[in-house]
C-alpha cells in the first residue's frame, strides 16, 4: 500500500492497467486511520491482483475535488482510468472485501 500524490495518480489510476483502490482519507479524521491497518492487510493479501492506495484529501484537495468527494473514508475502484465503484465508510476488512469482489467480478 502507497500514499497517492498527482503523480502516482496519473500513472496507477490513469495510466495503469490493474484495478486500483484508491482510500480518500484524512489525517483528522479519526475513521480513516481505524481502517488504514485493514486497507494495509487487504494490500498485502491482494499483491498482483489489485493495488491499493491512500490519497491524503488535505494533500491533494484539488484532485479530491475532482474526484467528488465528498464524505471521509471514501473508496474509489479504478481500471484504466474508468470508476468501477465507490464505497462510503466500510465497517471492517471484510465488507471492503465484499465490495471488492463484487466489483471486480461485474
Amino acid at each position: 500500500m502507497n500514499r497517492m500524490n498527482q503523480a502516482l495518480f496519473q500513472q496507477y489510476v490513469m495510466e495503469g492497467t490493474e484495478p486500483v483502490l484508491v482510500a480518500f482519507c484524512a489525517s483528522w479524521c479519526g475513521y480513516c486511520r481505524r481502517i488504514t491497518p485493514a486497507l494495509k492487510r487487504l494490500a498485502a493479501q491482494n499483491r498482483g491482483k489489485f493495488w491499493v492506495g491512500i490519497m491524503d484529501v488535505e494533500m491533494e484537495p484539488e484532485l479530491a475535488r475532482q474526484e467528488e468527494i465528498e464524505v471521509l473514508p471514501t473508496l474509489v475502484l479504478y481500471q484504466q482510468g474508468r470508476v468501477l465503484g465507490s464505497i462510503v465508510g466500510p465497517d471492517s476488512q471484510a465488507i471492503i472485501e465484499e465490495f471488492m469482489e463484487e466489483t471486480l467480478t461485474e
